[in-house]
């Protein structure tokens, strides 16, 4: 304990009321906001040697002074907390820096011909808003999609007025010109409709108009014409189907967590009118390694502060005080707010979709030049490297039941991965489904191009397997006499769990013990999961040739009018295979199961 600071003194006078504290060191900066129910259990428990975590210990001694602040309620504090963290992001807190307005979608109702356009700021303008979106980016990108499918005019009065003849978004088609009168109101107001049908989520009624509108063109022999709708409806689903949530209609947030080697990532997921608007990513400061929960429960009240807020909140890891949390974001929203980490069905695959991302922001920001070079020095220690290593090499297999075979080689050097480098194998001549031999085959003919000087040797080789993998590299590197490269077999672990893996090194009967959450241990499950992206995409890159025959005419239950509502719907045959199972299966005829065997017909199970 900090001299100068007598805690038992303090807490005789302590209340046990709800409020804040506030702890100052000897400089006299807050280096920790918290709120609590109990005033004086809460303060009285850093204190305690038996409970307190290293954390609090290292901070109990830069202590020199506490002041509280006692409020009504314990939600009342939540929300005091939440201000004077956001306001004096002291050094111990989960910090949130986030101060700008959310930028939204604006459709003037004051013109003849009204304009759509980036919006920020206090809603004054007559007109109709949509979002918020997450980023002006997000914007800008609805304003570019909505512009190639429905030509509503974007450009500023000033600029509108003064026109004499069509600018350039007329001549590449993205705009009717009414600024010189080459589009009359009722057509214009069409295309405007149909726009805010699409910003209110309302995408199968205005699909069925455009498909009424095309059919109507083609029967009036106005084949120009049925053919934009047909374009429109193409480009449309493409859209939707980046976009759109299926069984959403209400306003909903998604925010996932992911943390690691002292660092946080937050994604957080912007759902409005049953469309996707985006996602926003947070690096929340922390002081240490701290579980998802814990870093959620910081966050949220700190991220909603003078926001709007959905109705619904889902997170990734359950939090402690969901029920004071939505309590207090219930009042500030004037209307009920549940947060929930129990979803099933669609919202779980949302969820599912934002803490992969989460976790793939994490180790882009853990990957960077600095934090590459640190684990390399780990690795060097944990692997007894003589030298530091400069470049490392892993190989993965992927294969559909043995049918198309493909090995991947990817390359990083100090600076993280070096994709010039990267290299794939396609197999042949192996019985199928032989991961051994395939291993054999890929890792001889890469090292034989070796010999004759067509790229570097590496350090390190890396294999995604166990002790066979690693016997039949080390078989094809004796035969072609390389006997200076080091084979380390990366095992996955116990369900497959990530930093549980087990690595196989050459003439070593048990498995490796490297140290719990090293540095070293991130760089290869990098490198492995690189190896493993690079590998499925080259299968599916090969599979995707060595289709010869039609697709929809070998499926069961798809009949020839079938066939011709989904080619209308999407526009021809390369549309129906971009699109997914919730889009195929909106279309009026097609059940889940057929939409299912349709899909899968054009993505096959990857197997590796």
């Amino acid at each position: 304990m900090a001299s100068g600071f007598d805690i038992k003194d303090f807490l005789k006078n302590l209340t046990q009321r709800p409020g804040i504290y506030k702890m100052l060191n000897a400089q006299g900066d807050i280096i920790y906001i918290g709120k609590a129910k109990n005033l004086k259990n809460r303060v009285s428990s850093y204190f305690r040697k038996t409970t307190a975590s290293p954390k609090q210990q290292a901070m109990v001694v830069k202590i020199t002074a506490i002041e509280v602040t006692v409020t009504h309620t314990e939600g009342e504090a939540l929300l005091l907390e939440s201000q004077q963290i956001k306001k004096f992001k002291p050094r111990y807190n989960i910090c949130l820096r986030d101060d700008k307005s959310y930028p939204y979608l604006f459709i003037s109702s004051y013109h003849d011909y009204p304009q759509i356009s980036f919006h920020r700021g206090a809603k004054k303008k007559r007109g109709q808003y949509f979002g918020p979106y997450p980023s002006a980016g997000a914007v800008k990108e609805t304003l570019n999609l909505l512009q190639k499918i429905f030509p509503v005019r974007q450009c500023d009065d000033s600029y509108f007025n003064h026109r004499t003849r069509p600018c350039l978004q007329y001549q590449i088609e993205r705009c009717t010109a009414p600024c010189v009168g080459l589009i009359d109101q009722a057509n214009y107001k069409e295309d405007l409709d149909n726009t805010v049908l699409f910003l209110e989520g309302k995408s199968d009624l205005l699909i069925d108009r455009l498909i009424s509108q095309m059919d109507a063109a083609s029967q009036n022999l106005e084949f120009e014409r049925a053919v934009v709708f047909r374009d429109q409806i193409s480009r449309l689903r493409t859209v939707l189907e980046k976009h759109f949530v299926h069984g959403e209609k209400g306003d909903v947030d998604i925010i996932a967590c992911a943390s690691r080697a002292g660092v946080a990532c937050v994604q957080v997921f912007f759902i409005r009118n049953g469309q996707n608007l985006g996602n926003k990513l947070f690096f929340p400061k922390i002081a240490e390694d701290c579980s998802e929960h814990v870093i959620l429960q910081a966050f949220i009240p700190q991220y909603y502060l003078e926001k709007k807020l959905p109705y619904e909140v889902f997170v990734s890891h359950a939090i402690e005080e969901s029920d004071l949390l939505a309590e207090v974001l219930s009042k500030q929203a004037n209307h009920p707010v549940t947060i929930s980490s129990k979803v099933r069905g669609e919202r779980l695959k949302w969820l599912q979709m934002a803490e992969t991302n989460a976790e793939n922001s994490l180790q882009s920001k853990l990957a960077d030049k600095q934090g590459m070079y640190a684990r390399y020095l780990n690795l060097q220690e944990e692997l007894g490297c003589l030298d530091l290593p400069k470049r490392l090499e892993c190989f993965d297999i992927s294969h559909t039941q043995g049918d198309y075979t493909v090995a991947s080689c990817v390359v990083f050097d100090r600076d993280g991965p070096l994709k010039s480098a990267y290299r794939r194998f396609n197999i042949e001549g192996i019985t199928p489904g032989d991961d051994y031999a395939a291993i054999y085959q890929a890792v001889y003919r890469r090292f034989k191009r070796l010999k004759k000087g067509e790229h570097a040797a590496p350090d390190i080789l890396f294999i995604d397997g166990g002790k066979g993998q690693v016997s039949q590299a080390q078989k094809a590197l004796g035969e072609l006499q390389l006997n200076d490269v080091m084979i380390v077999g990366v095992s996955k672990g116990p369900d497959r769990k990530a930093g549980m893996e087990k690595l196989i090194l050459v003439e070593q009967e048990q498995p490796l013990d490297i140290t719990s959450g090293a540095s070293a241990l991130l760089l290869i499950q990098h490198i492995r999961d690189e190896a493993h992206r690079f590998a499925i995409t080259a299968h599916r890159q090969r599979r995707g040739k060595a289709k010869k025959e039609s697709v929809l005419e070998s499926i069961a239950g798809l009949g020839p009018k079938r066939r011709q509502s989904l080619l209308k719907q999407f526009g021809g045959l390369q549309g129906v295979s971009n699109a997914g199972v919730d889009a195929l299966c909106s279309i009026n005829g097609i059940s889940r199961q057929l939409a299912q065997r349709i899909y899968d017909n054009f993505h096959h199970q990857d197997g590796y």
